[in-house]
């Protein structure tokens, strides 16, 4: 059984992650990138499903962990009756390979451990040969299926009924190196690491990238691990971002609420984007701009709201049978039928993130203006199309105020562009059309009897998306309407001080059952609390959604209000992103309070 989501710590080497428990396995691994299968799967069902465990025999073992700072190195210190070791979990970065590195260091007295591997590739659908490979090391072990292989090396491993275990004993001042590496199974197995040349490399790699920022001193450790988060789920050779590190984490546990969210949303990567390029990251912002016009090069009228990792378009959605669920939460997913929807809202995420690209002097070059105009065509002509949201409802169309919104938005970033920056563009019809949709948007996306803004048109139901009107600088955030729609939210869709996305029960989704609160919609009230003037109330449920963070820093999906747990894929771009925009706005309202 899969432990708790929070008792989960993320390692990775920008292509992949892996999710480490605090009982010292590894529950969690696809190899070589984000969206490969897995090679571990007992997140999504049992041991019998992959998994590889590193701890002390002694079941009287207890443990602490904490990452070296700034970086994506777990120490996991055990402290047992006859000693104490450090073990240090990391994927090397930047050597080109896919490796795992497990060291353990002898801190005092003598602890025996052990080791238990469990490979099953492919969603725990195939089982691999095993075999001693002496050629390689004299206790190398080699696993084979299909077009995946791994080399393990390290302390002399044995076969017990379909795993490989081993013990072993680490005393005072000793080290042990175990490495695991995957490669493809039609080459020779890769040769052993230099394991203190790559945990030095890759410490001063990944605190190069971190000093780069200065996080605001209220919430320092916070935003740091939060764009380290960003970062980490940020593939390396492609830009691709991914939403997050797993699939198939309920939104409702034993529920059907499971997604695949491995994948790189337009919306998620340009608002992660956005929350990097708030802390000077211009080369994060060029490199995903080159995924972006990869990815949606060709007829506007193509553009998906998602892709693969390296613009791939086809994700088809199935359900697997080899995995059980978390917990028992089926289905299993892989791909993403929500690849195939409209929804107009991204349209304006994208534009705004290159519009702040701009502002920090991210040259336009002769691809990306000629895409931003070719877009913004595009939506001369569909503006009014109804669509599926940001939330990726599966039931009817309808036209949601958030999405008008965000066209609204990006009409105004092209008007921007032509008349601050002097780009070309046909400026008197767009601005034509970003008023037009305003006029729209306030009298068909707005209740004047309640004093607020609807969640679609038609409705009396509200939406936490609504928030981010102020953002965009749709409305203030002190306007009366705004104000009115943030009383609305708050009686509607606050679950013990915490938001929820919407009214499940109202059926607009089309799902069955129901969710837990969704951080990043806290975080967004967070925000709109700062800027309206609500200082204390931002930082009290700043303070409260802070502390729902792992010990380790790591934020899921969703929180369980009842069963204080978090919910949902892990860890969550979205949560990460917002929550550093939350302390951006805390630190901008402290300065001109």
């Amino acid at each position: 059984m899969a432990l708790p989501i929070e008792d989960y710590a993320m390692i990775g080497d920008c292509h992949t992650a892996a999710l480490v428990g605090r009982t010292g396995s590894i529950d969690w691994l696809c190899l070589p990138r984000f969206d490969s299968p897995s090679t571990f799967g007992a997140l999504l069902g049992t041991e019998e499903h992959g998994r590889w465990l590193l701890a002390p025999t002694d079941a009287r073992s207890t443990s602490t962990r904490r990452y070296l700072d700034g970086t994506f190195l777990l120490v996991t210190r055990w402290d047992t009756p006859d000693g104490i070791v450090e073990v240090t979990d990391l994927m090397p970065h930047g050597d080109r390979r896919a490796d795992v590195i497990r060291r353990i260091r002898g801190i005092s007295g003598s602890v025996e451990l052990r080791q238990e591997l469990a490979i099953r590739f492919d969603y725990a659908d195939a089982m691999p040969w095993m075999r001693q490979a002496p050629e390689y090391g004299s206790n190398a072990v080699i696993g084979i299926a299909g077009p995946d292989a791994v080399i393990v090396r390290g302390p002399a491993l044995h076969a017990t009924n379909h795993y490989h275990e081993s013990v072993f004993t680490v005393a005072a001042g000793e080290t042990v190196d175990i490495v695991l590496t995957w490669y493809p199974s039609h080459r020779p197995a890769p040769g052993p690491l230099d394991v203190d040349e790559q945990i030095d490399d890759t410490t001063a790699w990944w605190r190069e990238w971190a000093s780069r920022s200065e996080p605001p001193a209220l919430y320092r450790r916070e935003v740091e691990r939060s764009l380290l988060v960003l970062r980490a789920l940020t593939h390396e050779d492609t830009g691709g971002i991914v939403a997050a590190a797993t699939t198939s984490l309920p939104e409702e546990f034993g529920g059907s609420r499971n997604w695949d969210y491995r994948y790189t949303w337009i919306r998620d990567a340009s608002l992660t984007l956005s929350a990097l390029m708030l802390y000077g990251y211009e080369d994060e912002a060029g490199h995903w701009r080159h995924w972006l016009l990869r990815a949606i090069a060709g007829d506007p009228a193509d553009i998906q709201i998602m892709y693969g990792l390296s613009g791939e378009r086809r994700l088809p959605e199935s359900e697997l049978t080899s995995l059980p669920g978390y917990n028992g939460s089926s289905p299993v997913r892989v791909g993403n039928g929500a690849s195939d929807q409209y929804q107009g809202d991204i349209f304006g995420e994208l534009m705004i993130a290159l519009r702040e690209a701009r502002r920090i002097g991210v040259d336009e070059d002769q691809y990306s203006w000629p895409l931003q105009r070719s877009l913004l065509g595009f939506l001369e002509e569909t503006w009014q199309r109804p669509d599926n949201g940001i939330w990726e409802i599966r039931g009817p169309q309808v036209a949601f105020t958030h999405s008008r919104a965000m066209i609204w938005a990006a009409f105004a970033c092209g008007v921007e562009a032509v008349e601050t920056y002097g780009l070309d563009g046909p400026v008197e019809r767009w601005r034509e059309l970003r008023d037009t949709i305003r006029h729209e948007i306030e009298t068909e996306g707005y209740d004047p009897e309640r004093n607020t803004f609807r969640q679609h048109y038609g409705t009396s139901e509200v939406d936490a998306s609504l928030l981010l009107l102020s953002q965009i600088g749709f409305v203030s955030a002190d306007d009366p309407r705004m104000l009115g729609t943030v009383a609305a939210i708050e009686e509607d869709l606050l679950r013990d001080g915490l938001l929820l996305r919407y009214r499940t029960e109202s059926g607009v989704d089309g799902l069955p059952g129901g969710e837990h609160p969704f951080l990043a919609c806290s975080f967004w009230l967070v925000q709109q609390y700062a800027h309206s003037g609500r200082l204390d109330d931002a930082i009290a449920l700043m303070d409260r959604l802070v502390g729902l963070c792992n010990d380790v820093g790591l934020l899921s999906e969703e929180y369980d209000v009842e069963g204080h747990r978090q919910v949902g894929n892990t860890p969550q771009a979205f949560s990460h992103l917002a929550l550093v925009r939350s302390a951006d706005a805390i630190a901008r309202a402290t300065a001109v309070r």
